[in-house]
């Protein structure tokens, strides 16, 4: 829905909701970011190129998400240390560097990756290019933040993995909930508890159109786009020594990527459901509700919003003032480890990288085929990286 062709009460409705749900100063920022996606220049602002050795960070994609997100959250925490930014649409790279003072913009990604100011580099260009900059920027010791997914075939999770064995840079990726506040709690409250848990992922999001570029065969579809938030999320409640085998049971009706329900079973025989509906308009965006059950312990999450942890006799309930899907922290991690060169163990984020982006791979060909399928983990499958060359 394109909100700014809406009614004007329909627009002031959406704008008070949003005060709401995500304060004055995030949804202003969300207003300007709509405002950006369709900014326009008869004449581009010149760039000053005076980078100063505090601005490591080069963004490459000026879409939304880096304007209301990425740059917005570094921005006001860490001050100006945005170096540069680059888009193939040079009107969005011009109005982010204008908007957030940035010294360099860019319709070429070369002057960024190879950019020797630039130490971390947040990819957040359309999904199937993802990958191959993030390569690139590995190749230059760069540490790179690849926002979801980081890749959308096998053939990229096989060159990703090989091109970080050769590479000193960091990789981080943009999976947030799991580090948001309610995340960690979740997390924390499972852990105490022994056997197999259930789980239960309920989503409702946007229909889009079908000329949206989210359904171009190279860019992954939803399952990709959207999904994989959710698909990570679970991954990282299951205990890692029992995780694997797991199986993917898909159930579907004439689509293959929304209007869809997943279950999966654990190693640990805990079984977890995504259930991801997309129908009309949802006015107050993506609608998540989670539910878990492991030992004594019963969860109940409202949209990042409000959560009931009940354990045994003990009932506590938590509250977000504004919703926290932990876009923030996830962010922030990423320059904080790389800007005070925090320990980082590079096989163990190799390893989670590939099992995420496996499981999400390998949860698209189960509704596409409609099948079962059954996946191992990075080490259990003893993969020869070599069949991909970078």
């Amino acid at each position: 829905m394109d909100y700014l062709k809406q009614p004007l009460f329909f627009k002031i409705k959406k704008v008070l909701r949003y005060v709401l749900m995500y304060g004055i100063r995030r949804t202003y920022i969300k207003v300007i970011g709509q405002l950006h996606m369709r900014k326009k220049y008869d004449k581009l602002p010149s760039s000053n190129n005076k980078i100063t050795r505090r601005q490591i960070v080069g963004i490459i994609g000026c879409g939304n998400y880096s304007f209301s997100n990425i740059s917005y959250y570094l921005n006001s925490t860490y001050g100006k240390v945005i170096a540069a930014c680059m888009d193939i649409n040079i009107d969005r790279a011009a109005s982010m560097a204008s908007y957030y003072k940035i010294p360099f913009y860019t319709s070429n990604s070369k002057d960024i990756i190879t950019n020797n100011h630039i130490e971390l580099i947040y990819i957040a260009s359309n999904h199937a290019s993802h990958t191959d900059y993030a390569i690139e920027a590995l190749t230059n010791g760069k540490n790179v933040y690849i926002e979801k997914p980081h890749v959308v075939s096998e053939e990229q999770l096989f060159k990703l993995i090989n091109a970080m064995e050769k590479s000193v840079g960091k990789v981080f990726l943009g999976f947030n909930r799991p580090g948001s506040r309610f995340g960690k709690i979740i997390k924390e409250y499972l852990d105490k508890e022994t056997g197999a848990g259930m789980y239960n992922w309920f989503v409702a999001g946007h229909a889009i159109d079908l000329d949206h570029w989210y359904f171009m065969p190279e860019e992954g579809g939803r399952v990709l786009g959207n999904l994989c938030h959710w698909t990570d999320f679970i991954l990282n409640l299951v205990s890692q020594k029992k995780t694997y085998p797991i199986k993917i049971y898909p159930t579907r009706s004439g689509k293959s990527d929304c209007d869809i329900v997943v279950t999966y079973t654990f190693g640990d025989d805990t079984i977890a459901v995504v259930s991801f509906s997309a129908k009309g308009h949802t006015f107050e965006g993506v609608k998540e509700v989670f539910s878990a059950h492991k030992g004594n312990c019963l969860i109940t999450m409202d949209n990042f919003k409000t959560m009931t942890i009940e354990v045994s006799d003990i009932k506590r309930c938590y509250y977000n003032l504004f919703r926290d899907h932990g876009h923030k922290k996830n962010i922030l991690s990423a320059f904080k480890n790389v800007l005070k060169n925090l320990p980082y163990n590079h096989s163990e984020q190799m390893s989670y990288i590939w099992n995420t982006g496996w499981l999400f791979l390998k949860t698209k060909e189960a509704l596409e085929q409609n099948k079962v399928i059954m996946i191992h983990s990075f080490e259990e499958r003893n993969l020869d990286l070599g069949d991909y060359q970078t």
